[in-house]
């Protein structure tokens, strides 16, 4: 998929009401705006239904989490205020379960786990370190693992997080021999092309705080990668 720098595909959305939107962010965008000056997806989106909705002033999109920019998947961003206030508290109550996948090249030890570190990041470097017993200032991280899928080469890892700290997935994974497809910072010998990492938040679980009802969304990264490809056509998954 040819990406579009300043817009988002209409396919991205892959769940829509009155207050929230979630898109199915790539790995070449950023959430926010940072100092690369590249347009944000929250500017992509409000761009995006002004012209669809023909909207004559301005368009709320709030921002309620975020992804870094080498991952994929899914976003759920506020159409309102009254979304963003109900959604930020449901984050503040971990009441919204984020599911991953990572594809790794090294086998994990057990095909089922559950991780437990407590993770220091490093504020000169921007990366995290994972120690198996407390340390001073650095927080607890738990995560459940599951291998799903093998190749020859790589090994298709399922995700669910329980707690969310700053490169939680890929610090955990790589403590453990796992270091995720693509990610030299934390461990892989070499990079993708176009610097993102196989790391996809592929699910999300949560009730809706207005509408008061179950909603779980699902969705395979868009890019157009033969190791995301191989794993979409052998494993069941969504």
């Amino acid at each position: 998929m040819e990406v579009n720098k300043t817009a988002i595909w209409p396919e991205q959305i892959v769940y829509e009401d009155n207050h929230i939107l979630v898109v199915n962010k790539l790995p070449s965008e950023i959430v926010q705006g940072d100092k690369t000056g590249d347009t944000p997806l929250t500017e992509k989106v409000k761009q995006f239904i002004k012209v669809r909705d023909n909207k004559p002033g301005n368009v709320f999109c709030g921002l309620i989490h975020r992804l870094d920019r080498p991952v994929s998947g899914l976003i759920i961003l506020a159409k309102t205020s009254k979304g963003l206030s109900r959604f930020n508290e449901l984050f503040r109550e971990d009441k919204i379960k984020k599911h991953y996948l990572a594809v790794v090249k090294n086998k994990p030890p057990k095909a089922k786990d559950t991780l437990k570190h407590y993770l220091l990041k490093n504020e000169k470097n921007n990366m995290s370190k994972a120690f198996t017993k407390p340390v001073k200032h650095a927080l607890e991280a738990i995560l459940d693992y599951e291998l799903i899928s093998s190749s020859d080469n790589y090994h298709l890892l399922k995700i669910t997080l329980h707690t969310g700290r700053h490169h939680q997935i890929r610090t955990q994974l790589s403590a453990i021999g796992c270091p995720i497809k693509g990610d030299l910072k934390y461990g892989f010998d070499r990079s993708n092309k176009g610097g993102f990492i196989h790391l996809h938040s592929y699910k999300t679980e949560f009730e809706h705080p207005i509408k008061i009802e179950p909603i779980s969304i699902s969705a395979w990264p868009l890019s157009n990668d033969p190791v995301w490809n191989y794993f979409k056509s052998n494993s069941k998954i969504l």
